[in-house]
């Protein structure tokens, strides 16, 4: 007995190793278990913050959009109430000459110049306000400048439109300035719809920086008729390149012209029918110079001008507007042009009438030609060899050198006729001009 009792004690002792081991395995691997629990619960915790946090960023991101889609409805119902207000107003104007005969439409094309419209919008009504309705009265802006806008729409005497074009400008060459390209989109949007959509046939062409003269209207009136005689004349303007103070003295005369001056222009609806489906991206004007497009149609002009340009401030003209366009002579003599004889600017009877007063001017020649040309009295001519001697000439009497598509600007076949400092006419005539005329060399 007592040995089995020692037996058993003998047993015991590894047993309770044993389960002493046991309990520790037990207590580590609950331990880790508790640790991974506590990890997995901070885990889900932070899961949790993170969720919470994204939820809020997205429901601010949803008050954004709903903002946002709000100030779209908004920004669209503005829209839709100012077309309709243009409608209105164009509708009103519109059924103010409806039942009459407008002579043309003016449009005055302006873009982000306020001070400038106004000033050339109070120009033109002061002339125009009696005879409106033979000269609705159009304001033309390109984009959206809100203080053009306003201005326009401040004026009951007219109609506004708003060229608004979003589609991206592509030039054509490096460096290129987009602007003249977007003039160019917005002088065919206002023609096409003076022309197509309001159907005038007529139409006066304006700028924002200009003033016209006393008899502008009635000199549009006389050269309405013109127009529709002789299909020879492309357009009439109110400008004078060489208009400039001592180059200019008599306000009755008029001239055929081989070069567009644009500036205060009218053309009629059958020659923007041909213009308008070729109109070009850019630098329109010069593009009216070509020969491929004049076809050998001519421009009339007067010899004192009937629009003056202001625009120098924002401009990158510089000396050019200093010495080109501030001392241009704006005609003040009140012309009554429905009392002119205009028909010898009729194409059969021009050349002719034009010779006849280049073979009574007096022939210089020589290196002084300027100088005996300033001592001589009575209308001079001097005969230039090449575009670089005609640029030397011009630079001494200080009228504009430039050529376009080889016709010096104001030129009819080759000349240009100016005054100096006096009644006295300055004829330079090109190389094969007076063949062109018929006139013998003296």
């Amino acid at each position: 007995m007592p040995k089995f009792s020692c037996d058993f004690r003998c047993l015991l002792v590894p047993a309770a190793f044993a389960f002493i081991y046991i309990q520790m395995r037990l207590f580590a691997t609950q331990s880790e278990y508790a640790d991974r629990l506590a990890a997995a619960v901070e885990s889900e915790n932070h899961c949790t913050s993170q969720m919470r946090l994204l939820i809020d960023q997205i429901s601010m991101q949803q008050g954004r959009i709903v903002a946002l889609e709000e100030e779209r409805k908004r920004q669209g119902e503005e829209c839709r109430q100012l077309k309709a207000l243009i409608e209105d107003l164009e509708r009103k104007g519109l059924q103010k000459v409806a039942d009459k005969a407008p002579v043309a439409a003016v449009v005055i094309m302006a873009c982000n110049r306020a001070d400038y419209l106004e000033r050339t919008i109070k120009s033109v009504l002061k002339y125009q306000s009696s005879i409106a309705s033979r000269y609705p009265l159009f304001v033309s802006q390109d984009g959206s400048n809100p203080d053009v806008r306003s201005k326009a729409l401040s004026y009951d005497q007219l109609m506004y439109m708003q060229h608004l074009d979003s589609e991206p400008v592509q030039t054509e060459r490096p460096g290129e300035l987009i602007a003249y390209y977007k003039i160019a989109r917005h002088y065919k949007w206002a023609l096409d719809q003076l022309f197509y959509k309001h159907k005038f046939s007529r139409v006066i062409i304006l700028e924002d920086d200009m003033e016209i003269a006393p008899d502008f209207f009635n000199y549009f009136e006389a050269a309405a008729a013109l127009l529709d005689k002789d299909k020879s004349i492309m357009a009439v303007s109110s400008w004078n390149d060489n208009g400039q103070k001592q180059f200019v003295y008599d306000p009755y005369t008029l001239y055929r012209s081989d070069f567009f001056p644009g500036l205060g222009w009218m053309l009629t609806r059958s020659m923007w029918d041909e213009l308008s489906p070729k109109w070009p991206k850019a630098y329109w004007d010069d593009w009216l110079r070509l020969k491929e497009n004049r076809k050998g149609r001519q421009f009339v002009r007067p010899e004192v001008c009937r629009t003056y340009n202001f625009g120098e401030q924002g401009s990158s003209l510089g000396q050019f507007f200093k010495q080109y366009l501030e001392p241009i002579k704006l005609n003040d003599a009140q012309v009554d042009w429905k009392s002119m004889n205009l028909s010898y600017l009729m194409e059969d009877n021009y050349t002719k009438y034009f010779a006849n007063i280049l073979k009574n001017a007096k022939a210089v020649h020589g290196n002084d030609a300027v100088l005996k040309a300033y001592n001589i009295e009575g209308d001079v001519r001097i005969q230039y060899k090449d575009q670089s001697d005609f640029e030397r000439i011009a630079r001494q009497f200080g009228i504009f050198e430039e050529w376009k598509d080889g016709v010096p600007r104001t030129a009819y076949k080759g000349i240009v006729v100016f005054r100096y400092h006096t009644q006295r006419r300055i004829f330079l005539v090109g190389p094969d001009s007076l063949r062109r005329l018929g006139v013998e060399d003296a």
